[in-house]
Order: structure tokens, then sequence, then C-alpha cells
């Protein structure tokens, strides 16, 4: 009887010990990357910018019970202060817009291009991978085709000295053709290049 009492207590210490045994060899056996492109284009204005691609991943073997995992893409533009995050099925915050790797427009700030109708969460502004429903962000390869559909209602947010340009990467009717870097998440190369920023000086 007292062994039987003795018991019950180990036996819950035992259960947390697996809980936990099984949380860090699920840790343990991803491998985190880091993935960036980096390429040029021309804002709406028509200017040379350079654009960032930047997403991260946790990649499981094979045989784990687990499937890969990856943040959400985020696209920067030189010189622009407004950055898009691009989702996929995958994550919550998934506009319903489409299916695949999109970005939905936000109402008062997007317009669809070439039309110039205003753009809101039902529309489309940026897909990965366009032609692809299924397609996750874990799952991209080093090339993937960028579409940009929208473009921004008003380049410029806000007057004087606290206006902020908040244009990014034109529109264009066939995809952008990008080239992706993987590395070892926290290795040297890791991280993208920053932009010049001595070229805004004039926007």
């Amino acid at each position: 009887m007292i062994a039987l009492k003795l018991y019950r207590p180990f036996k819950g210490i035992a259960f947390l010990f697996a809980v936990a045994g099984l949380l860090v060899m699920q840790a343990g056996c991803a491998t985190y990357y880091s993935h960036y492109a980096m390429f040029s284009a021309e804002n709406s204005r028509g200017a040379p910018r350079a654009v960032r691609l930047s997403w991260h991943t946790a990649e499981y073997p094979s045989w784990w019970f687990l499937a890969d995992r990856a943040t959400p893409i985020l696209l920067e533009t030189q010189c622009s202060e407004r950055d898009w995050h691009l989702y996929d099925d995958s994550h919550a915050e998934a506009g319903t817009c489409a299916r695949g790797i999109r970005a939905c427009g936000l109402s008062g700030h997007d317009r669809r291009a070439p039309e110039g109708e205003v753009a809101g969460s039902g529309d489309v502004c940026m897909a990965v991978n366009p032609s692809d429903p299924q397609a996750r962000i874990a799952e991209l390869s080093g090339q993937l085709e960028l579409l940009v559909s929208c473009e921004a209602v008003s380049d410029v947010k806000g007057e004087g000295k606290g206006a902020m340009n908040v244009d990014y990467i034109r529109a264009s009717a066939v995809p952008y053709s990008v080239y992706s870097r993987k590395t070892v998440r926290g290795a040297m190369s890791a991280r993208p290049p920053e932009f010049d920023r001595t070229v805004c000086s004039t926007d």
C-alpha cells in the first residue's frame, strides 16, 4: 500500500519528464535556416530600387512526424517605410484573398493596377509562385516568382518633415524572377545585405 502511494507521484513526475523529453527532441530534430533574396526593380515612380525578401524555416527529417515550418516572407523596398508580409495557409494571419503564398490589399492604401480601382482585403496584391495554389513558404527552393498586382494609393504618407515614403515595387503583369539564398541560421552569411540609404535623399 505504501509502495502504491509512493508510485503515484513518481508516475506524474515520469510523465512530465516524458513530455519535456519529447519537446526537446522536437526542437533538437529541426535544422533552422535563413533565406533571403535581393534584386533590383523600379518602384511605382519608376525609380530604380533594391528589393529584399527574407524568411526563416525549421526543417525536420523526412521520418519525423512534424512538417517543415516557415515564417511569413518579409518584402522590403529600398527607401520605403512600407513593408509587406506574405503568408501561406499554415499561418493564422493569412488573408482570404487567395490560396497559396499571398499578401492581401489594405483598404485606403492600395489600388489594383492597372485598373486603378481601390484594393481591399479581398484583393491579392502580391503572390509568390501564383500559379500554385498549394504553394508553401517552407517548400520554396532557390528560385521563385513574385507577382505584384497593386500600387500605393499615395507614395507618401504625411506632410512636411514627418512625411514618409510608402512606395513599393512596381506592379507588373509578368512575375519577377527571384533567386534566393539559403544559409544555416546564425551563420555570418545568414544576414541579407543592408540597403544603401544614400540614394533616398532625393525622394
